[in-house]
Parts: structure tokens; C-alpha cells; sequence
């Protein structure tokens, strides 16, 4: 089955991205395409919430044979997309009425940090970004002017904030969303699992069902304020979803 592109739908209106057509696109797809577009479940859930799958978190809850797949379909770094998939499947357990989809956050990842590879880097078999990744000083020269929020803990910037980790998060936004993703007792930015798990919290808080176009938008929009963002995103997760169409 061939997704619709996205990328043919999406117009910029008084500063806010329109995906027309978006939702029947999900809607479709979500409902009549093949298993293996959705994540496969490796462990069966460890207590009744399924973030507790297994006893490393995200990392233990998908299916290796899925994810060799994924991963060879779309280019995504494996450890990038176990992250992703993991926090698919958590929330498609705890939170089901949010329609998080890995390709989203794979969205998200690319546009980033290119999944943790921009300047070299990598995401390590444990899921660290190495080396960390440090963004721009938010000072309102070039972006929103962000004073320091956590006295450079995370950061390493007293003055200003900086957006750091494979998905960018700025301390403040941290401060409140923050996740432990592999059940290591850290909530780490730096690490994909935490920041894959934040994200999908983050967008679930804003969006309430991301399944809807409107809704999609918003949580995206207020991921990063910036129409080009949002249509980067959203081409993105439209080329990871069609790869893996393609791939079935």
C-alpha cells in the first residue's frame, strides 16, 4: 500500500502549517496497513503499566526482528529506532487515546540532531549521545532569548539556555518533562531512551490525540515554535512511514 505524501498537502496559513488531508492519511494507514508498520512487542508488560516492560524500559520491549527491518527500510540509526518504537508501544499500553507513532518521533530525531549522528557523533549500544550534544546559546540574537533556568547543570551555560540531547531539549522544558526511559534511576537528556520517552510525553501533554491533524500540529508546533520546523517534521515522518510501506 502506498502512503499519501504529505509533503504534496502541506501550505503554510497565518503562520500556522495546515496538513490537509493529514488525518485521512492516518487514519488510513493506521488502520489497514501492514503489522509491521506498528512496532512488535519482544516482552510482555512486568506490572500494569507498560512502561514497566522488562527491566530495562524501552530498550527490552521491542522486537529485534522488527526493528532489523525498520531500520534497514528507513536509515535510522537501530539504537535511535528501538528509542523511538519503545516509546510507540509504552504509550500505545498506557496511553492508547494519544495515537503516538514512532515515525513522529523519528520525525522529530531527523530534523534534531539527525538521530544523534549530526558532527560526527553517534548513540552508543546503551543509548548516550557521544559526545553530547550542546545547542547555541538561546541569548535573542538569532533565537527566543531564553535566560539560564538551571544554573548550567545541563547545559554547562550559567547565563543562558542552550538545548541539548539527540532531541534538544531545553532545561527549563527538562525540568517538568524529564523521563527515565530505560529505568537506569537517571533522567538523562543526553540519553535517547529518557529523551524518546520525554518527547512522547511532551507531545501526548500538548496534542491529547496526535492522531488528529489539528492536534498533530499543535503538539509539533509547540515542540518548536516555527512553521519550517513543523513542515520538516512532518516531510520526515512521511518518508519514514513510506519506507516502511514500501518495505512490507
Amino acid at each position: 500500500m502506498a502512503a499519501r505524501r504529505l509533503s504534496a498537502v502541506i501550505i503554510a496559513i497565518g503562520g500556522v502549517v495546515a496538513l490537509a488531508g493529514f488525518f485521512a492519511w492516518l487514519a488510513a494507514d493506521t488502520q489497514t496497513a501492514p503489522v509491521s508498520v506498528a512496532p512488535t512487542v519482544a516482552a510482555v508488560p512486568a506490572g500494569d503499566n507498560g512502561l514497566d516492560f522488562a527491566t530495562e524500559g524501552l530498550p527490552g520491549i521491542v522486537d529485534e526482528a522488527w526493528l532489523d527491518g525498520a531500520s534497514a527500510a528507513t536509515g535510522i540509526p537501530h539504537r535511535a529506532l528501538r528509542a523511538y518504537a519503545g516509546a510507540e508501544i509504552a504509550f500505545r499500553e498506557d496511553l492508547p487515546g494519544c495515537r503516538l507513532d514512532w515515525t513522529t518521533l523519528a520525525g522529530i530525531g531527523y530534523v534534531e540532531s539527525r538521530h544523534g549522528t549530526l558532527q560526527g557523533g553517534s548513540i552508543d549500544p546503551s543509548g548516550q549521545q557521544v559526545p553530547t550534544i550542546v545547542g547555541i546559546a538561546l541569548d535573542g540574537v538569532s533565537t527566543a532569548e531564553v535566560p539560564d533556568t538551571d544554573g548550567g547543570v545541563l547545559d554547562g551555560d550559567k547565563e543562558w539556555d542552550r538545548a541539548v540531547g539527540p532531541l534538544q531539549f531545553i532545561p527549563s522544558t527538562w525540568e517538568y518533562m524529564g523521563a527515565d526511559g530505560n529505568l537506569d534511576g537517571v533522567k538523562d537528556p543526553q540519553n535517547i531512551d529518557d529523551a524518546a520517552l520525554a518527547a512522547a510525553r511532551y507531545l501526548c501533554r500538548v496534542g491529547n490525540d496526535v492522531g488528529a491533524a489539528e492536534n498533530w500540529i499543535t503538539a509539533i508546533g509547540n515542540y518548536n515554535r516555527s512553521v519550517v520546523y513543523n513542515n520538516e517534521v512532518a516531510e520526515a515522518t512521511d518518508r519514514y512511514r513510506r519506507a516502511i510501506l514500501d518495505a512490507a
